[in-house]
């Protein structure tokens, strides 16, 4: 049975991306700093919480990668260039989680406490939802850098399934956000801080490879290009 083209290309592109999204956003390591940030409330205002956290994450994933065509357009920038800037960033994003995680746990720890150390909260938790929770301790600038880069993958005459297979993975990845969130507290009490900096590492490692991967299609797409213009 074959399948249609535009489905291969499709989950291929999705299961570049979902990789990608997870290991850079680390939901099961996040979840454990959410549980700070949420302490005080209810487990039914934590899992609001956490939902809206999620929704607010796939409307900026989705607008992230919606929004880097056009910019590439805007400034005139080859998808090669992209390809090359944008996997050398993931790289680096996944060699630095590898070597200390213990440092980006401290800078998503900063990113949702007061100058002396206490929680940030507030009486409503829509105030908090999207600053800091959503921006930048769920999805940060590493995060839209990522998804940029994924834009930049070739999916030629099938364009449009290419990018449906990365909204996919967008609503996918922010479903897992959801998941752990809601169940922060579970995560906690079975992984443990041990636990989740093994699993850290081991994103950071797919993080690293798919950086690779895309700074070698974006050489290969240099070395294609100059090869035919010096063929005419």
């Amino acid at each position: 049975m074959h399948l249609p083209v535009d489905f291969i290309v499709a989950r291929d592109s999705f299961l570049l991306a979902f990789p990608a999204l997870f290991s850079i956003i680390n939901p099961l390591g996040a979840a454990i700093i959410f549980l700070q940030a949420a302490q005080g409330c209810s487990r039914a205002e934590q899992r609001r919480l956490a939902r809206q956290v999620a929704l607010y994450s796939v409307f900026l994933l989705i607008g992230s990668v919606w929004a880097g065509s056009a910019l590439l357009v805007f400034f005139g920038i080859t998808i090669n260039a992209l390809r090359v800037a944008g996997g050398l960033f993931v790289a680096r994003g996944g060699w630095v989680m590898l070597q200390s995680p213990e440092d980006n746990e401290q800078k998503r720890q900063d990113q949702i406490t007061n100058k002396d150390g206490s929680a940030v909260s507030s009486p409503r938790l829509q105030d908090i939802a999207f600053f800091p929770l959503t921006m930048p301790f769920t999805v940060g600038p590493g995060t839209i850098a990522v998804a940029i880069a994924l834009r930049s993958g070739d999916g030629g005459r099938h364009w449009f399934a290419y990018d449906m297979g990365i909204y996919c993975a967008s609503v996918a990845v922010a479903l897992t956000v959801w998941i752990a969130y809601s169940h922060a507290d579970r995560l906690t009490s079975m992984l443990g801080i041990t636990g989740t900096r093994i699993l850290g590492r081991l994103a950071a490692l797919v993080l690293l490879a798919i950086g690779v991967q895309i700074v070698a299609s974006g050489i290969i797409g240099f070395a294609t290009d100059f090869m035919a213009t010096h063929k005419q």
